[in-house]
């Protein structure tokens, strides 16, 4: 998983800045006593670099065991609840420090055996030493936790029938929670320093920019791990260079896989630093041959100095521009740069409870907020009188409107713009809606929007959540307006990450 780097230019001014004032004080000043922040530090019950033996108590929201020695927090990562460990102290912070993990001296009964080859040095997992079973439980306690802490909400769970409060479902997980992504999106870099040691392609390692070079990834589709493959043997074969981010040269940056796991259909995606891609008609057709079933191979052009992975142009180099799929009964059409759920599977589930907790009876009119490419919209609109989509991204509208010509979906309206402001527009042509549906991303929902919200008061609300913390801040405002929430349901959408969806049941307090 890419992270984005600390820009620490600020810091490193402002030291120096201290150093300088030291050097123009008389040496007898500059063995004065320490600062406060240092005497802090040195005060507390661990140092740094030495061994501890800790009690891990619980986990951190990116997975990392939560671990006390002598009173002091320690975060561990690999370490599970319940466990003692043995741990070297990394870096100390007033409140709390990191440390890392030595040696296991009383494991967890949840802890397994993570079956990829390159779980501790990739990023893109952090949960494959936990037992499925116990991922789910956290991953309800993690929802619980934060509706409590951070909504002051009351909490009950399927054993508290007794107890007044949000019900939090246990979280609904997978049959088979392994190889159920339909998307890589893989950098592309060299094997060696020198640039000769052939291409590699992987995830970054955590917290860095370092590609960790792969033959497969057990959470993605077998069809994106053999498109991976394909890519980075032929463009190597053909002398393709790899992007250099420091440098800014080379032609291949990443490359992107979509399966579409209802139709089989592939498409391949290369993401590339200019138009000009050598020998392209001769990559274009060993592509072709060394993965069957290839349905569109298109080019994304990205110039910029940039972590963003795609850029403004996208290029048909053979095939189709899109490639489909199915959730439900609905087909969608997948271009290039779609926002498509990476889980079909689960997607499926989300969206019927999303519907189940709509309550629709063909009579309602729906507002869909952060529509997208119109996923929720069109499952609304089988059961709903009429649905408004939104979303301020205009290609995505482009992707709803067509998808809801391809399904022959007619009590359907997109529209391009920003929910707060398009909402109140529609308010005043005498839309009111009886549910409003918001799924945000990770940000949460804007303020303007459950302003809006509040004033257009549908009798019930409907919450697709990809983070719990600020899932748990809007109920609050919703709850504080004159809402009440009803039931969370937890969704299993990426095992083995610390990522989890809900669904949230919201109904108006006086309906």
């Amino acid at each position: 998983m890419m992270k984005s780097k600390n820009n620490r230019r600020g810091g490193k001014g402002a030291q120096a800045g201290s150093r300088t004032d030291r050097r123009e004080q008389p040496f007898s000043n500059r063995q004065s006593s320490p600062t406060p922040a240092a005497a802090v530090l040195r005060d507390l019950p661990v140092t740094k670099n030495e061994d501890y033996i800790a009690e891990i108590v619980g986990l951190g929201h990116d997975g990392e065991g939560v671990g006390r020695v002598n009173g002091f927090t320690l975060f561990v990562q690999g370490a599970l609840p319940g466990e003692k460990v043995r741990v070297k102290v990394v870096k100390l912070k007033k409140q709390y420090g990191y440390a890392k993990l030595l040696d296991i001296l009383e494991p967890s009964a949840d802890r397994v055996d993570a079956p990829c080859p390159i779980y501790k040095q990739c990023g893109g997992c952090q949960l494959q030493h936990m037992s499925y079973e116990a991922q789910l439980r956290w991953k309800r306690q993690l929802v619980a936790d934060n509706l409590e802490r951070i909504g002051k909400l009351a909490v009950a769970g399927p054993g508290d029938a007794a107890r007044e409060g949000i019900l939090v479902h246990p979280t609904i997980g997978m049959d088979d929670p392994w190889r159920y992504r339909n998307k890589a999106q893989v950098p592309i870099g060299h094997g060696g320093p020198d640039m000769e040691g052939g291409l590699i392609a992987g995830f970054y390692a955590q917290g860095s920019h370092r590609i960790i070079d792969m033959e497969a990834c057990l959470i993605q589709h077998e069809q994106n791990d053999d498109v991976v493959r394909a890519v980075k043997r032929v463009a190597g074969e053909l002398g393709i260079r790899a992007y250099n981010e420091e440098t800014g040269r080379g032609m291949l940056r990443h490359v992107v896989a979509r399966y579409g796991f209802n139709t089989g259909e592939i498409m391949v995606v290369l993401i590339t630093n200019g138009e000009s891609i050598p020998h392209r008609d001769e990559l274009v057709g060993l592509i072709r041959e060394a993965v069957p079933g290839v349905t569109s191979i298109c080019q994304n052009v990205n110039t910029q100095q940039t972590n963003v992975i795609f850029g403004d142009r996208t290029l048909v180099l053979w095939g189709r521009d899109v490639i489909y799929d199915t959730i439900g009964d609905i087909r969608f059409a997948i271009s290039a740069r779609s926002f498509y759920q990476v889980n079909p599977v689960q997607t499926e589930v989300l969206y019927r409870k999303a519907l189940d907790f709509a309550a629709l009876t063909g009579e309602e009119v729906v507002i869909d907020a952060y529509c997208g490419i119109g996923t929720i919209s069109l499952f609304l609109a089988q059961r709903a009188r009429n649905v408004y989509g939104v979303e301020i991204v205009g290609e995505a509208i482009d992707d709803a409107r067509a998808n809801a010509a391809l399904n022959g979906i007619r009590n359907v309206q997109f529209e391009t713009g920003a929910a707060e402001v398009v909402i109140p527009a529609w308010r005043q042509q005498g839309i009111a809606p009886d549910v409003i549906v918001v799924d945000p991303p990770r940000k949460g929902c804007d303020a303007a929007l459950l302003e809006t919200i509040l004033e257009m008061r549908p009798e019930r609300v409907v919450y697709v959540s990809c983070n719990p913390s600020t899932l748990a801040r809007d109920l609050r405002v919703l709850e504080d307006g004159g809402y009440r929430t009803v039931e969370v349901q937890p969704v299993d959408m990426f095992p083995h990450t610390v990522h989890v969806e809900c669904v949230i049941g919201i109904q108006r307090i006086d309906t």
